[in-house]
Formats: structure tokens, sequence, C-alpha cells
């Protein structure tokens, strides 16, 4: 009977241990949690480039992603519909990633992230727009929710910008 429990107890820690898998990149450590994944960049290491290297290791097309956590510099875009032109702003300061939330999806064959950021300063005032880019200065605590399924997207030169593509 006591082997039987052992082998019972070593069997459930085995199984942990397997389901507590991590991943590790250039820039990102990542855990899977059921079906999706808790992603920490590293300090220093830009938002963009540390998702977009998990997202392509990971093999993940679609999907959603959330975060929180702290940068010293951010670059955030406003599309402008009359030019179809982004502008670029980039702000050097501490703030908090108060929201970072977007998706996964594809562009000519490659992942790309539509990422939104929210940014407290220092005097409780907010940022938001699009994420160009933000280095992290701090944590940087994701979620990683991939999607079975295959998401593209094409530019649409009447609005200019890149469309979700239903059709076959």
């Amino acid at each position: 009977m006591k082997k039987l429990i052992v082998l019972i107890a070593l069997s459930s820690l085995a199984l942990c241990v397997a389901n507590a898998q991590t991943f590790k990149g250039s820039r990102w450590t990542a855990r899977k949690a059921g079906d999706a994944y808790i992603v920490s960049i590293q300090d220093k290491s830009s938002i963009v480039e540390a998702l977009t290297d998990f997202v392509t290791s990971r093999k993940i097309q679609a999907g959603q992603i959330t975060g929180i956590g702290a940068t010293n510099e951010a670059t955030l875009r406003f599309f402008d519909p009359a030019t179809k032109k982004y502008a670029d702003k980039v702000f050097k300061e501490q703030m908090e990633i108060s929201n970072l939330s977007g998706n996964i999806s594809e562009v000519e064959g490659k992942p790309v992230l539509h990422l939104h950021i929210t940014l407290g300063r220092r005097d409780y005032t907010a940022l938001a727009g699009h994420l160009l880019d933000a280095k992290i200065r701090g944590a940087g605590e994701c979620f990683v929710y991939p999607m079975d399924a295959k998401i593209i997207k094409v530019k649409n030169e009447e609005v200019g910008l890149n469309f979700y593509d239903f059709e076959p």
C-alpha cells in the first residue's frame, strides 16, 4: 500500500512539473498555464521585440495579449485618417504600464502584434495610444492567449490600415 501511495505521489509530482514547463527567449521567460502563457519580459527589453520573439518561438498565429508593468521610454502612434499616416511621439520618463492590450495576427506570412497601451505618469495623468514600442524599466508582465486559428490581415487602401481578411 505504501508503494502505491508513493507511486501516486511521484506521478502527481511529475505531472505538475510537466505542466509547469518554462520557456526562455533572449528577452523573455514564459510558463504555460492551461491554454495561456504567462510571459515575463526582461528589464530594459523592447516589449514588441520580446513579444514578437515569444509568439514566433511558440508558433502562435492568432491570439490576445494583455499586460502591465513599467517603462522609461515609449513611442506611441496616433493614426490620422485624413493623411492615412501615423504621427509618432516618444515619451522618455518613468511610467507605469496600467494596461497593455492587443492581438496577434498575420500580415504577409509573418506574425504581427497590434498593441495599444495606457501609461500612467508621475503626476497621475495618463497617456494612451497605439504602441510602436516601449522598453521595460522594472517589470513587464503579460498574458498571451493563443487561438486555434490563423487570422490574416490585409491592407485596406481606402482607409490605410490592415484589416482582418475573413475571405478564403
